[in-house]
């Protein structure tokens, strides 16, 4: 297949999913945060970034919006890439098989969270981020900046709010692993960065070029750079396939 037919067809593949879901109305924005209930429904992108830097796009791919849990995978890599396998001191690796904010297994697990891809995981990741760097969200935000190449990206301020003002399953979920002795730094300070963390800005465009540094074992698909080690990119990669759709990662596995 040479290059341009190659591209034809991508495009075209995107162009076939584009029409076959546009019309269907059945789905609805998400309502347990304030902000995300008033997004448009009928906002619809999609954006393919390869590994050899070439890009194709449909519909709202250029519109951006506030990641939410699309940022837990972000909060892992750069944890892995300060304190590497000290993080499982700290966070597991296993499914959990229940909701993304279940309090069930955190308790009967002395709130050590399953995995990073559920709430509890990734706020304790924010309260180890925390104790990394003087400047947490500052930190956090230029980092999902070079894995985008985008000095654009902020934080959704009216989301962060939004969600901090609602947020009391999360703030059940710190005080219980604060409990067990597993957040060390203040609890506030702590939800507010997974907070802003969760309400960053981006596009399909955007998250494709972020994503693709996964695909590319770690190196950035443009130049090169690389930003993690193969090693680091194959775990968080294995977490994305086996933890990343909460409790329907195993049906995804198995019918995809």
């Amino acid at each position: 297949m040479t290059q341009a037919t190659n591209s034809n067809s991508l495009q075209e593949i995107l162009g076939r999913i584009h029409d076959s879901v546009i019309t269907d109305a059945t789905g609805e924005v998400a309502n347990y945060i304030p902000q995300l209930g008033c997004v448009d429904p009928n906002k619809f992108g999609m954006h393919l970034t390869t590994l050899e830097g070439a890009e194709y796009g449909i519909g709202n791919n250029d519109e951006r919006f506030s990641i939410q849990s699309i940022t837990k995978v972000l909060l892992l890599a750069q944890a892995k890439l300060e304190i590497g396998s000290e993080l499982k001191q700290r966070v597991g690796v296993e499914p959990s098989g229940d909701p993304f904010n279940s309090l069930v297994q955190l308790e009967y697990e002395r709130g050590v969270p399953r995995n990073p891809m559920i709430n509890a995981g990734a706020i304790v990741i924010c309260d180890i981020l925390i104790e990394l760097f003087d400047n947490p969200k500052r930190d956090y935000l230029s980092f999902v900046r070079k894995l985008a190449g985008c000095e654009t990206i902020e934080f959704d301020l009216s989301t962060a709010a939004s969600e901090s003002s609602c947020g009391y399953r999360n703030r059940s979920i710190v005080n219980l692993m604060k409990s067990f002795g597993n957040i060390r730094c203040d609890i506030d300070e702590v939800l507010d960065l997974y907070f802003h963390a969760c309400s960053i800005s981006m596009s399909c465009r955007e998250l494709a070029q972020t994503f693709s540094t996964f695909a590319n074992a770690g190196s950035l698909v443009k130049t090169g750079e690389r930003i993690l080690s193969l090693r680091r990119t194959k775990r968080i990669n294995a977490l994305m396939q086996t933890c990343g759709l909460y409790d329907e990662s195993g049906e995804f596995a198995f019918r995809v």
